[in-house]
């Protein structure tokens, strides 16, 4: 099972990470006020670090291709993550952006609000080589960052529906990690809001104990 954790802040907290037995490290490279979000230098400073050790995803909630591309282009991530509303970007766009970033493995955000996020996952399937599927929340710009499942029955049909890998998100946690695997069996589990410890002021750092207790229930015996 492969694990993809967010949001790292520093080189030395993904470096921690990546000894846990992480995977995916996500970095949130952005000026949109989302949690965990970092600049465009420190978050070079993060895949530089991980290269050789773990694959590096950025997320972007942006609308705007040129954004995107010059985020990419600064960052170097091995994944971009596309996770910005639902009608942000049309399927002209996703191909547009194929050809701005020859190359690039794009994850691309499903909102599992319902029976329709099986349809549009399969037509979204044409333009990613990764499906993410999460929930969404009106507290935060675009798709994840929740803390809350969604109906897995629901991702479970999507899995058995596509062709590509499906990460399963929203809400997951050690406690019920096991049974979504279980349930849905995804290619790999993420997790943000339940592997971060947080501060007063809101700010979080990620919690080593809890992913690793994340991963050993993810993985297995």
């Amino acid at each position: 099972m492969t694990i993809q954790i967010y949001t790292m802040q520093t080189p030395e907290e993904a470096l921690k990470i990546v000894d846990l037995g992480v995977d995916h490290l996500g970095i949130t490279p952005s000026h949109c006020g989302l949690p965990g979000e970092i600049n465009y230098e420190i978050a070079r400073s993060i895949t530089d670090a991980l290269k050789g050790k773990a694959i590096s995803v950025a997320l972007s909630v942006d609308t705007n291709l040129d954004t995107i591309k010059d985020m990419v282009e600064a960052v170097q991530p091995d994944i971009l993550h596309l996770c910005g509303p639902e009608d942000g970007l049309t399927f002209e766009d996703l191909n547009r952006l194929r050809e701005l970033l020859p190359g690039k493995p794009i994850m691309q955000a499903i909102s599992v609000d319902g029976p329709e996020a099986i349809e549009i996952a399969c037509a979204l399937q044409a333009f990613a080589d990764y499906l993410i599927l999460d929930t969404q929340t009106e507290d935060v710009i675009g798709i994840g960052a929740s803390g809350r499942t969604h109906d897995w029955n629901i991702s479970r049909k999507i899995v058995q529906s596509v062709r590509i890998p499906v990460i399963l998100a929203g809400g997951l946690t050690e406690d019920n990690v096991a049974e979504a695997i279980q349930h849905v069996r995804p290619w790999a589990v993420d997790s943000l809001t339940h592997t971060n410890h947080y501060l007063p002021d809101g700010r979080f750092y990620k919690n080593l104990a809890r992913i690793e207790a994340f991963v050993s229930h993810a993985k297995g015996p």
